[in-house]
């Protein structure tokens, strides 16, 4: 699945839930940040190591997860509101990156 895809179908959710009126701009941003606190949380106060251990278990993974995707798709539908393909973003700023940090010997 490609983002257009992805924005297809959380932009049909949202949809078919008339919840586009919430969904502006600055709710987004805010609702991505939100959603990226809840993430965070998994992580408080445990080392990389403890963090790699804990996701072992099928549930703690399933619920990592779940806030990964909650970040990602405020993300995908805060891009959809301001007009900007993913796709093509993402692709540009890899580029952008390469230029900046190229490998060793280059």
């Amino acid at each position: 699945m490609d983002f257009r895809e992805l924005e297809r179908i959380v932009v049909e959710f949202r949809d078919a839930r008339s919840w586009k009126k919430y969904h502006t701009p600055k709710n987004l941003a805010i609702s991505a940040v939100v959603e990226l606190g809840e993430l965070f949380e998994h992580f408080q106060w445990l080392s990389d190591e403890e963090i790699l251990e804990a996701v072992k278990n099928p549930q703690k993974k399933e619920e990592v997860a779940d806030e990964i995707a909650d970040v990602i798709i405020y993300l995908v539908l805060l891009a959809h509101e301001l007009g900007i393909d993913l796709d093509e973003a993402v692709g540009r700023k890899i580029r952008k990156n390469e230029a900046k940090y190229p490998l060793p010997g280059d």
